[in-house]
């Protein structure tokens, strides 16, 4: 019987629900409803049956939206002969319109979290779990609450660029760096909320063009920021990719990437489905949240030693006290000496 994931939150959630996704296609065909942003994520994996776009804020707004949304959902479920509708929708987003959403399509067994709004219309409650990551999170609402533990292995992200996407890649590298053999460090001065940006990424990138070439990912906003940064260095050491690159080829591009330095935003999960070692910042956030990188040899640096930390789940645009220690007195040196301690960066090329 086939299978269906409601994941219509931010993409750093996406990505981590590709361990759910990968584990429950090894019982039988998977589809997934999710955002155009999501669709775009996820588009190549080869665990996923049928990607289901539900764009609530555009095409698939109001009732009407909600009602096609319901019928593509219940097609969906009898694709590839079944007699009805999916067994058993596992909400990944847990809000009350997601819920009555996969009510309206007739799927009879609903699997969330004990905390989602939408509880009252499950089936099957799961512990949320406070203290695991939130990919094991993801992962336990497809298990007995009486099996083992998962590896990291069964829980990391999965993502799959493209052969475009690699290309992408590849000519965002050679058109900015003067050698794309010298091995290069990744870096993500970007995030949604002011209090999580990092404000020492240029003064890293002069440390690391000592030893690596330095790439900017992010999105088109973070441009800007990446141009000032790129200025810190000799021309062809450093190079600019945010807003040039898809989800998808900024995946790829992390991919070959020796480390990535990031703050607490969607880049480290990027990193993570690609298995690139990665230094994720926090500030106002921490890793206890469950949102930290997944890849191998990855580390997170915090500020612990101020007792308004952490302050924020999400991160407000502004510090509340007015001092932003959190983020001011981790310094471009201490990041540094994890790269070059951690062997994530080469000797002096």
């Amino acid at each position: 019987m086939s299978s269906l994931v409601v994941q219509t939150s931010f993409l750093g959630d996406i990505v981590l629900s590709t361990g759910l996704i990968a584990e429950l296609a090894k019982r039988g065909p998977v589809d997934v409803l999710t955002t155009p942003l999501g669709s775009a994520i996820l588009v190549n994996s080869p665990h996923i049956r049928n990607l289901l776009v539900y764009d609530r804020r555009g095409a698939d707004r109001g009732v009407a939206g909600f009602a096609r949304t319901a019928n593509r959902i219940r097609r969906a479920g009898m694709n590839g002969g079944s007699k009805g509708p999916h067994e058993t929708a596992y909400m990944a987003q847990g809000s009350l319109r997601s819920a009555a959403l996969v009510a309206a399509a007739g799927i009879k067994n609903r699997i969330g979290f004990d905390t989602s709004d939408g509880r009252r219309l499950y089936t099957g409650i799961v512990e949320y779990g406070t203290g695991r990551h939130h990919a094991e999170r993801l992962w336990w609402l497809s298990m007995s609450p009486c099996a083992d533990p998962p590896s990291r292995e069964q829980i990391a992200p999965r993502l799959f660029p493209s052969p475009e996407d690699e290309r992408a890649a590849e000519a965002v590298l050679s058109e900015q760096l003067a050698s794309v053999h010298r091995p290069f460090v990744a870096l993500a001065p970007g995030a949604a909320w002011g209090t999580k940006r990092w404000p020492f990424y240029d003064e890293l990138a002069v440390k690391i063009g000592e030893r690596a070439n330095v790439v900017i990912v992010g999105g088109k906003e973070d441009g800007p920021a990446g141009d000032r940064i790129v200025a810190q260095l000799p021309q062809g050491l450093a190079a600019n990719a945010a807003g040039r690159l898809s989800l998808l080829g900024s995946a790829a591009l992390l991919g070959r990437a020796a480390a990535l330095v990031t703050n607490d935003s969607a880049p480290q999960h990027l990193a993570s489905g690609m298995n690139t070692p990665t230094i994720t910042i926090f500030g106002p956030t921490s890793p206890e949240f469950g949102f930290g990188p997944l890849a191998e040899k990855s580390i997170m640096v915090e500020n612990r030693t101020l007792a308004c930390h952490p302050c924020d789940h999400h991160g407000p645009s502004e510090c509340p006290l007015g001092h932003w220690r959190c983020m001011r007195e981790l310094t471009s040196s201490d990041v540094f000496d994890l790269l070059v301690k951690n062997t994530l960066l080469s000797e002096p090329q």
